[in-house]
């Protein structure tokens, strides 16, 4: 089983601390979120709590994830990362390519592109983006990020894009896994199409059955299982060593965990305690 840590929510000044404290104590991956923008009112509910309410707050901070993760490689050697969830749909698929090529050549290609089709119709508003067919727009944002990638001359014709032959440089020095994010039907099916899925907090029995749709999917694509990634949340109700075995018996690749959640909600952590609980889940689960 590998291991990541969640990055969200925290001052800014932790990040390179706190991805080099991950990658000392056995880590794969850190993880960071992305939203562009907080509206006053939000016209929907947010989709993935039982009242509509987001799990931030406005005054949570959300950095750029690529720069991010850029700043933190700088800290780091051998620890990945990716998006949990970038929200590709609502950015041009070149602006999208060159931050990503540009994040891999200066990580050494430790990246992965964690992808979300995004809930919130603001955020495509202030960015010039269409929200209804966020879906469409992704899928063929994601076929031109691809041919961009390659570095060698790519034109492409299609409804969203549309361009003559070009090239982008530098190409990302090793290809970028692309994992999709999501718990509905057609998030399930995108991400049998790519290289790995994300999933949200679940039980354990949850995260098995939503697991196996996605395995259903990719069977179904004709696409093999190797090396496909299957990052979750840590499981609610898995508390020990033999149950996170459990689940990588079942095809969990990775658990993502954030050590002082329950901390937090109690109140500001510190940067030592935080550390302090990655050694306690790391002598837990890791070591």
């Amino acid at each position: 089983m590998n291991y990541g840590l969640s990055i969200a929510f925290i001052p800014p000044a932790e990040y390179g601390p706190l991805a080099k404290a991950a990658e000392d104590r056995g880590f794969t991956w850190a993880t960071v979120s992305d939203h562009l923008l907080y509206p006053r009112q939000m016209s929907v509910p947010y989709p993935y709590t039982p009242d509509g309410k987001p799990r931030f707050t406005d005054t949570d901070p959300f950095l750029d994830p690529w720069i991010a993760i850029t700043a933190m490689a700088q800290h780091t050697s051998t620890l990945q990362f990716y998006t949990n969830i970038y929200i590709l749909p609502a950015r041009n698929a070149f602006h999208a390519a060159k931050a990503l090529s540009s994040a891999a050549a200066l990580s050494g290609g430790r990246l992965a592109m964690g992808v979300g089709m995004g809930w919130m119709p603001e955020e495509f508003a202030a960015s010039g983006q269409p929200f209804k067919q966020r879906g469409k727009h992704a899928d063929e944002a994601l076929t031109v990020i691809k041919k961009l990638w390659t570095g060698d001359w790519v034109e492409h014709h299609g409804e969203y894009y549309s361009f003559d032959p070009l090239r982008m440089s530098p190409p990302p020095p090793k290809p970028i896994p692309i994992f999709i994010g999501g718990v509905s039907e057609p998030a399930m099916r995108r991400a049998a199409q790519h290289d790995g899925w994300i999933s949200d907090l679940h039980s354990m029995a949850e995260l098995k059955a939503l697991k196996n749709k996605v395995f259903d999917y990719r069977r179904a694509a004709g696409r093999s299982l190797q090396g496909f990634q299957v990052m979750c949340f840590h499981p609610v109700d898995a508390h020990t060593r033999e149950q996170h075995a459990e689940l990588g018996a079942a095809g969990i690749t990775t658990i993502t965990t954030m050590p002082w959640a329950l901390q937090a909600m109690q109140g500001p952590v510190s940067l030592a305690d935080k550390i302090k609980s990655l050694d306690e889940f790391a002598k837990a689960f890791i070591v």
